[in-house]
């Protein structure tokens, strides 16, 4: 089955948040309905980077790399243009080894 890890921001709270799921356009309503504790007072939240994979669990450890402090300095280089998608790839490649 599919998995994803998704980022989205919010324009009203000026912060991003950082996931995982299975169906990512339906877990994108479920922030946006505030069904998310954390995601409840950001409406509306805009997807604004994601990455597929072949299972959850590889989305599930990518999630947990963005959330740590060279996942978060990898994403402020990615979302402001500085990493290519080929520079993109090999960064999580090196990752899991």
């Amino acid at each position: 089955m599919t998995g994803y890890v998704y980022v989205l921001w919010s324009d009203s709270l000026r912060k991003r948040y950082i996931g995982s799921c299975r169906n990512l356009e339906k877990r994108i309503k479920e922030h946006n309905r505030g069904k998310q504790q954390f995601t409840k007072g950001g409406k509306s939240w805009k997807l604004v980077y994601s990455e597929s994979y072949d299972n959850y669990s590889d989305a599930r450890k990518r999630e947990i790399f963005l959330k740590s402090g060279a996942g978060r300095k990898f994403l402020d280089k990615v979302l402001s243009g500085e990493v290519s998608e080929r520079l993109k790839e090999h960064a999580w490649k090196a990752c899991v080894g």
